[in-house]
C-alpha cells in the first residue's frame, strides 16, 4: 500500500510517464488541489532464500530431475567431492540436498540426457584427477553412481551439445592445466568415447557452445583466463573442429555465455572479466566471425555470467555474479546489441556461479546462485509487485478542487502530458511532460463562469492532426471543446458546445458507426442512460439515438440472436458483470436490453455457434477471475446461464475460429497479465477442453485470427502493448501453434484487425497504436511474413 498524502484522492490513471517501459500512476487529491505522480520501477531480485549445499559450492545448473515439470538444482561442491541435488517444489522453494559422490575437486556441472531415456543426467568436471563424472538419472530425482572418463589436465568447465549430428549428447571440457579442450562423443547409452583434444589459449577456464556460422553445426567458444582472449572453434558436424580463432576480451575472462543480443538471428557472446570488473559483448556476424568487444561495468570481480529475458521484453539480458562484493549485476538488453547500466542485488558470500530458470512457475525467470564461502545456494525469485517510488506532487492552484484528469501526448513530442479538470476554479489545466516523470507549469484554459467542469476527454475532433479537448461542465450542464494547435496550445475558450437537461458527470470518445466521425458518450448524474453525440468535422456535435445498457459497457458484438434475419446487439457490461442483449427491429432501432450474468469484470465479447444447433451463442472474457463465460443461445433472443472455463491471467480480448479443422468452433484469448494466449478447443456441444497456452510479447491487449500464410490453417495475431510489437502464431491445423514471430509496431499497439487491403488474395493486418496517433499496416507476403 502506498500513501497519497490525501484524505480525498478521487481519480487515478496510469501511463508510462518517463519512458522506462514501466507503468506509472497519476492521481489527483481534491482536498489539497494537487496532482500526484508515483513512478513505477522494477525490483527484479530483491530477496534471496538460501539452501545448504556441500563445502565450497563451485558451479550450479538446473533441470527437471524427477519429471514433475518443476525445476530442480544441482551443485558441484569442490571441497566435499560431491554434487548436491535439491528438488524444487514449483513454488520457488527447494527440498534439502541429497549428495552424490564425484571425483576429486568437482569444479563444473552441466546436465543433459546422455542415454536417450528422456531423463536428465549430470556431468561434472573433476579438476583434481583429470576426469569427468557421469551420473545417470532415474527420473525420480535420484541418480546412479558415477562413471568416470579421462580428460586433460585440471578440467575446469564442461558444456554439452551434439557435435556430430547423431542426435546423441556429447561433452566438451576446458582443460586449464594444458591449454586444451577435450571432446567426448556420446554413444547415446550413457557412455562416451575417448577424448579428442584441441588447442586453446592460455588458461581455458570456461566453455560454451552455439552455432556461430549458421551451418546447423555446433561450434565452441572458450574463455582463456591467462591471455585475455576467447577462442572460437568451428565444428564440422562430424565431431571434429577447426583450429581456434581468437578475439580480445577484458582482463582475466572467467566465464562465457552465448545468446542473440541484437535480434539478427546470429549468435553473440558475453564474457565476464574478473580482472577489470566488466562484461564483454562480442556481436556475431553469422559467419563464424565476431565484432570487437564492447564492455559494460559490473560489480567487483565477476566470476560467472549467463543470459535470460528478465523483464519480459523479448530482448536478452545479462546476469553476472560478483565475487568481490557479494552481488549479482543485471544488465538489461535493448535488443540492438547494447545494454543498460547494471543494477546490483545482494547474494551470499562469494557468489561464484549462476543459473537461470522459472522456479515458481509464474512464467518469469528466476536465479540460483552458488555462494562459495557459505556452503549454500541462493534462490532469487523475479519479484514484481508493481513497486512505486515516492510520489512527485504538482500543485494545480488554490481552490481548484481537482475533479478528474487524462494523460495523452498533447503536443506530439512522444512524451505523455497531463490535462486536469479544475472544478473549483472553472478551468482545465495542461501540464506538458518532459519524459523524466516531471512536467512543466500548468497552462490554464477557462471553461466559463460557474461552469464547474467535471470530466475531460482528449481526441482529434476536427481531423486536423492536432489534439483537442472535450470537457463536460456540471455547473452549466454543457459540453465544450478546445481545439488544439501544433505546439500543444489551445484556443482560449471553448469553441463549440452542446447543452444538456441534466448535469453531466463523465465524457468518453470513440467511433461506433463507420462513418469516419467520432462519437462522444456522456453520462449524467441521477439517470441511467448515456447520450451519444456524433462529431462533425469542425468539432461540434449533434444528438443521436441512445439505448441503455448495464454499467460500464466495454465491448460490443452483433449477430442475429432470435432468428428473425435482423441484426441484434450484445454488450459486455464491465462494472456489473453482465451482458446486455438488444434485439433489433430492422429499422435501426432496438428493443430495451435484457441482461444475463457473466463472470467478474467482462471486458470482451464475441459470438459463434458453439454447440452446432445453428443458433448463435456468446463468449465473454472475464478479466478479474481469469475465465471465459459461455452463454448458449435458444434462438429466440434468450440465453442459458453461463458456464465458465479457465484462461490465463487478466484475459482482455477474445476471438473464435476452427483451429483444429474439426468444423467445431474454438476460442483464443489474449491474457494481458501473463503474456500468453489461451487456446480452448471446442467439443461442438457447447463445452471446451482445458486451455493450452502459448507465449506472446509483453501485455497482449487484442487478438484476431486469419490464414496469414495461405496454408488453409487458421493463425493468430496478437498486439503486445508494452513492448510495441505484434506476435504471429502460425497454426498447424490440429489445434497447435508454432512459437510466436514478432514484428515491430507503433507505440502501445492496442487493437488489431485483418483484411485484404491490396486485393492480392492475401491477408493483411492493421494495428492501432494508442500512444502515437497512428495505425500500422502490414501487407502479407506468401510464406514470408509481413
Amino acid at each position: 500500500m502506498y500513501s497519497t498524502g490525501s484524505s480525498s484522492s478521487i481519480s487515478v490513471t496510469i501511463g508510462d510517464l518517463n519512458r522506462d517501459s514501466r507503468l506509472d500512476i497519476v492521481f489527483i487529491s481534491n482536498d489539497t488541489s494537487t496532482i500526484g505522480i508515483m513512478l513505477g520501477y522494477d525490483e527484479f531480485f530483491p530477496i534471496q532464500t538460501t539452501y545448504s549445499t556441500g563445502t565450497a559450492p563451485y558451479s550450479v545448473a538446473v533441470g527437471d530431475f524427477n519429471s514433475d515439470s518443476r525445476l530442480d538444482v544441482v551443485v558441484a561442491n569442490r571441497d566435499s567431492t560431491t554434487v548436491s541435488v535439491l528438488l524444487g517444489y514449483g513454488n520457488g522453494s527447494l527440498a534439502n540436498q541429497t549428495t552424490y559422490s564425484t571425483g576429486s575437486k568437482p569444479y563444473s556441472v552441466a546436465v543433459g540426457d546422455f542415454n536417450n531415456d528422456n531423463r536428465v543426467d549430470i556431468v561434472v568436471t573433476n579438476n583434481g584427477n583429470k576426469t569427468i563424472s557421469i551420473l545417470l538419472g532415474y527420473g525420480n530425482g535420484s541418480f546412479e553412481n558415477q562413471t568416470k572418463y579421462a580428460t586433460g589436465s585440471q578440467p575446469y568447465s564442461v558444456a554439452v551439445g551434439d557435435f556430430n549430428n547423431d542426435n546423441r549428447v556429447d561433452t566438451v571440457v576446458a582443460n586449464w592445466g594444458e591449454n586444451t579442450i577435450s571432446i567426448l562423443l556420446g554413444y547415446g547409452n550413457g557412455s562416451f568415447g575417448n577424448q579428442t583434444k584441441y588447442s586453446t589459449g592460455s588458461g581455458p577456464i570456461s566453455v560454451a557452445v552455439g552455432d556461430f556460422n549458421n551451418d546447423n553445426r555446433v561450434d565452441i567458444v572458450v574463455a582463456n583466463w591467462g591471455e585475455n582472449t576467447i577462442s572460437i572453434l568451428l565444428g564440422y558436424g562430424n565431431g571434429s573442429f577447426g583450429n581456434q580463432t581468437k578475439y580480445s576480451t577484458g582482463s582475466q575472462p572467467y566465464s562465457v555465455a552465448v545468446g542473440n543480443f541484437n535480434n539478427d538471428n546470429r549468435v553473440d557472446i558475453v564474457v565476464a572479466n574478473n580482472g577489470d570488473n566488466t562484461v564483454s559483448v562480442l556481436l556475431g556476424y553469422g559467419d563464424g566471425f565476431f565484432a570487437n568487444q564492447t564492455t559494460y561495468a559490473t560489480g567487483s570481480a565477476p566470476q560467472s555470467v549467463t543470459v535470460g529475458d528478465f523483464n519480459n521484453d523479448t530482448h536478452l539480458d545479462i546476469v553476472a555474479t560478483n565475487w568481490g562484493d557479494n552481488t549479482i549485476s543485471i544488465l538489461l538488453g535493448y535488443g540492438n546489441g547494447s545494454f543498460g547500466n547494471q543494477t546490483a542485488y545482494s547474494t551470499g558470500s562469494g557468489p561464484i556461479s549462476v543459473a537461470v530458470g522459472d522456479f515458481n512457475n509464474d512464467t518469469r525467470l528466476d536465479l540460483v546462485v552458488a555462494n562459495f564461502n557459505e556452503a549454500n545456494v541462493s534462490i532469487l525469485l523475479r519479484y514484481d509487485r508493481g513497486a512505486l517510488k515516492n510520489k512527485i506532487t504538482f500543485a494545480s492552484g488554490d481552490g481548484s478542487r481537482l475533479r478528474s484528469f487524462a494523460i495523452y501526448d498533447i503536443n506530439n513530442d512522444s512524451l505523455l502530458d497531463i490535462a486536469v479538470v479544475n472544478y473549483g476554479s472553472n478551468s482545465i489545466g495542461v501540464l506538458l511532460g518532459y519524459g523524466s516523470g516531471t512536467f512543466g507549469n500548468q497552462i490554464v484554459l477557462s471553461t466559463g463562469l460557474n461552469s464547474h467542469p467535471y470530466s475531460i476527454s482528449i481526441h482529434d475532433f476536427n481531423k486536423d492532426g492536432q489534439v483537442d479537448i472535450a470537457v463536460v461542465n456540471n455547473g452549466t450542464k454543457n459540453l465544450v471543446t478546445f481545439l488544439g494547435s501544433e505546439n500543444g496550445t489551445f484556443e482560449n475558450q471553448g469553441s463549440y458546445g452542446v447543452g444538456f437537461d441534466f448535469a453531466p458527470l463523465m465524457v468518453g470518445v470513440g467511433s461506433f458507426n463507420k462513418d469516419g466521425r467520432l462519437e462522444t458518450l456522456v453520462a449524467y448524474d441521477g439517470i441511467d442512460h448515456v447520450d451519444v453525440l456524433v462529431t462533425h468535422n469542425i468539432g461540434s456535435f449533434n444528438h443521436q439515438m441512445k439505448y441503455s445498457t448495464g454499467n460500464w459497457p466495454k465491448s460490443v458484438a452483433v449477430g442475429d440472436f432470435n432468428n428473425d434475419t435482423l441484426l441484434d446487439i450484445v454488450v459486455a457490461n464491465n462494472y456489473d458483470n453482465t451482458v446486455s442483449i438488444l434485439l433489433g427491429y430492422g429499422n435501426g432501432s432496438f428493443a430495451d436490453y435484457t441482461m444475463y450474468s457473466t463472470g467478474n469484470l467482462p471486458l470482451s465479447v464475441a459470438v459463434g455457434d458453439f454447440n452446432n444447433d445453428t443458433l448463435l451463442d456468446i463468449v465473454v472474457a472475464n478479466t478479474y477471475d481469469n475465465t471465459v463465460s459461455i452463454l448458449l443461445g435458444y434462438g429466440n433472443g434468450s440465453f442459458a446461464d453461463y458456464t465458465i472455463y479457465s484462461t490465463g491471467n487478466l484475459p482482455l480480448s477474445i476471438a473464435v475460429g476452427d483451429f483444429n479443422n474439426d468444423t467445431l468452433l474454438d476460442i483464443v484469448v489474449a491474457n494481458f497479465g501473463d503474456n500468453t494466449v489461451s487456446i480452448l478447443l471446442g467439443y461442438g456441444n457447447g463445452s471446451f477442453a482445458n486451455q493450452t497456452k502459448y507465449s506472446t510479447g509483453s501485455t497482449p491487449t487484442s487478438v484476431a485470427v486469419g490464414d496469414f500464410n495461405n496454408d488453409n490453417q487458421l493463425d493468430i495475431i496478437v498486439t503486445n502493448w508494452n513492448n510495441n510489437t505484434i506476435s504471429i502464431l502460425l497454426g498447424y491445423g490440429n489445434g497447435l501453434f508454432v512459437n510466436q514471430m514478432t514484428y515491430s509496431s507503433g507505440l502501445s499497439p492496442e487493437s488489431v484487425a485483418v483484411g485484404d487491403f491490396n486485393n492480392d488474395t492475401r491477408l493483411d493486418i492493421v494495428v492501432a497504436n494508442t500512444n502515437e496517433k497512428s495505425v500500422t499496416v502490414y501487407l502479407g507476403y506468401p510464406n514470408e511474413g509481413f
